[in-house]
């Protein structure tokens, strides 16, 4: 039962987060934090159980990572994305 070691879900994080580096767009970075929490949960001794309890709890801080990141990086409301620079010039 590897999903209930709590090193597992750290080093699928720092996974997530070196696929994040090589496909950069707040893809993966979400799921890598989600994933490092979970870790972290379970390492504390917080979590612990079966793993749709684990997958579940790793989609939410997942999702709420997401939101975080969108917030703190994303585009401020109202103001629209203005390219300056096109790939094809």
């Amino acid at each position: 039962m590897m999903w209930n070691v709590w090193w597992v879900w750290i080093v699928a994080g720092f996974s997530l987060g070196v696929l994040e580096i090589l496909a950069p767009g707040y893809i993966f970075l979400g799921f890598a934090i989600g994933a490092l929490l979970t870790g972290g949960l379970l390492g504390l001794g917080v979590l612990g159980g079966s793993l749709p309890l684990l997958l579940v709890v790793f989609a939410l801080l997942s999702l709420a990572s997401w939101f975080v990141l969108r917030r703190v990086v994303g585009v401020a409301p109202g103001q629209e994305k203005i390219w300056h620079k096109d790939i094809n010039d």
